[in-house]
């Protein structure tokens, strides 16, 4: 499981591997990739980022949000723009555990506590200056449309969700802005200042650093 920066750069690889690939291919990414028609990219981004508003309500289960849309795969027919977006969020979800454990990510951690949280925050921080345009998607998520849903989330919740999101995306993130999204999301948010520690620490293993890059890398 990815944090929102990272998924939101997920989704720009997603659109910049459909604009290059050449479907007249049968090649590796067609057998990968599906081409999508008259998505909506707004939309999907907002849909990319939805199934971590658990998070923020306890009446939301992660199996309400993190287990639909089997078999998990890059076929998104049949699904609005938000849907297309959701499952894709699990599908990331899927593939970056794919990924660290290809790269034996787990056999690093050592003595580190807060091993996987502090990963992801981590992962946020050394990919943000792979997408340039997060100015338009924080005005996007501060006043986003309101999309029904099978689970029961408000309006209101839906968008506090999403104004916090765009707080935390406006900038590279710091410890500051980290602190601030991590003790809203966290379960334990008493552990922030340890899983900072662990990020200060996990920043100075090259191998780590090189591993969390390649998962955007390899994604598709």
């Amino acid at each position: 499981m990815a944090t929102q920066i990272s998924h939101i750069i997920y989704a720009k690889k997603y659109f910049d591997s459909l604009e290059l690939a050449n479907f007249d291919d049968l090649g590796v990414k067609k057998k990968k990739i599906i081409p999508v028609e008259k998505i909506n990219k707004d939309e999907f981004i907002l849909g990319c980022i939805f199934p971590d508003i658990r998070h923020i309500d306890e009446n939301i289960k992660r199996k309400d949000t993190h287990l639909k849309f089997a078999p998990l795969n890059l076929n998104f027919s049949g699904l609005t723009s938000f849907e297309a977006g959701w499952k894709f969020h699990l599908y990331c979800d899927m593939r970056r555990e794919e990924i660290l454990n290809k790269y034996n990510f787990y056999s690093f951690k050592n003595d580190t506590k807060f091993y996987i949280q502090a990963a992801k925050l981590l992962e946020d921080e050394i990919i943000y200056d792979e997408y340039n345009n997060w100015e338009k998607i924080r005005n996007y998520f501060n006043n986003p449309p309101f999309i029904e849903t099978d689970i029961n989330v408000d309006s209101e919740t839906f968008k506090l969700w999403y104004a916090m999101v765009a707080r935390y995306i406006e900038k590279k993130p710091d410890h500051k802005a980290i602190r601030i999204f991590a003790i809203k999301i966290l379960k334990n948010p008493e552990n922030v200042d340890e899983i900072i520690k662990s990020i200060e620490e996990l920043h100075k293993n090259e191998k780590v650093v090189e591993i969390l890059k390649k998962v955007k890398d390899e994604i598709i």
